[in-house]
């Protein structure tokens, strides 16, 4: 296959990301003694720095591929809003589709780090349901985009309250209307409101806890496959997709299935992988391309940002190298 042309068509594209963003922030130094006051390491900080995530991250890997991510979520009318809003604008994503209230706080993930080492994490957060009043909101603003005219929606749950059930319902309903792909990459909480998406991906652990349904895929992989059926039959999602860690990926249409084992990597760091893995799935699946080489292509992009240190988008470039030599016929 020619990638270099396939890897041409994800430009440009249209891709509504719903769902919970969040600042990564980090704080960076270095540790020489513990503290008088107390047995902690005293911090000497070298580096502050303020990071997209969550839902946000989604956007910044469709942005390296060449795509037009469009983030639709509900943030704070706050100060840490005004940074959110800053660091879209600077990394080109449009925040167009940001519903801003003065009743929640917008999400920041404070990670100190000393001597290269994380120490501790501070979250501020709030995780309960968006109220009916945003929730109208957001919904018509989503209405409004996909109207213009869009190649794809992400749903991108982080179980901190934007993504409720009628907006799922709502968003999946006129998706499905104008014949628009739709993937989900979900949490817990709601992980059984996504009925009729084009392409739902989970990890191992969330197919277990969204169904309650315990095995262990390495004694008993009938037991896995089990439980694809029974998401299928309670969703009627067209594409399951499974990601599965050192095992790789497993994904499944209809009849049609097939098992992709990861490639051997020098892992530094898992965060963010999930994101990479959707943002590329779903590209994968606007261009039409095959779901072996949905699973393929995602599987090297995920198995790439795990050999970096911290949450990293993918390198367009570098991925399209890997894809041509590992899937070179």
């Amino acid at each position: 296959m020619d990638f270099k042309n396939l890897f041409k068509q994800f430009v440009g594209k249209r891709i509504l990301v719903i769902g919970d963003v969040m600042i990564d922030s980090y704080l960076r130094g270095k540790v020489n003694r513990v503290s008088p006051e107390a047995p902690v390491p005293i911090v000497s900080l070298d580096l502050e720095e303020d990071r997209l995530g969550g839902a946000a991250n989604v956007a910044v890997n469709l942005i390296a591929m060449g795509a037009k991510p469009i983030i639709c979520s509900v943030v704070g009318n706050d100060k840490q809003g005004n940074v959110l809003k800053s660091l879209l604008l600077e990394s080109g994503i449009s925040d167009e589709g940001l519903v801003y209230s003065g009743e929640r706080i917008t999400t920041v993930k404070t990670r100190v780090i000393g001597n290269n080492q994380q120490l501790l994490r501070i979250d501020s957060e709030q995780i309960d349901p968006i109220s009916t009043l945003e929730e109208k909101d957001l919904i018509e603003l989503i209405k409004l985009l996909i109207n213009k005219g869009v190649d794809g929606i992400i749903f991108e749950d982080y179980n901190k309250g934007v993504l409720t059930p009628l907006l799922i319902e709502s968003v999946i309903s006129l998706a499905n209307e104008k014949g628009i792909v739709s993937a989900v990459d979900p949490k817990k909480e709601n992980f059984l409101a996504y009925k009729n998406v084009t392409l739902f991906k989970p990890n191992l652990k969330e197919l277990k806890e969204g169904l309650g349904f315990d095995f262990s895929y390495v004694h008993s992989p009938e037991k896995f496959e089990e439980a694809v059926v029974k998401l299928e039959n309670e969703l009627n999602n067209k594409i399951s997709f499974v990601t599965l860690s050192e095992h790789g990926v497993f994904i499944k249409e209809g009849q049609s299935q097939e098992y992709i084992a990861a490639h051997l990597r020098n892992i530094a760091d898992v965060s963010g992988a999930g994101d990479t893995v959707i943002s590329i799935a779903t590209l994968c699946l606007v261009a039409g391309v095959s779901i072996n080489l949905i699973a393929e292509i995602s599987n090297i992009a995920g198995g790439l940002v795990c050999e970096k240190s911290g949450v990293v988008s993918i390198d367009r470039e570098q991925l399209l190298l890997e894809v041509e030599e590992l899937l070179a016929q």
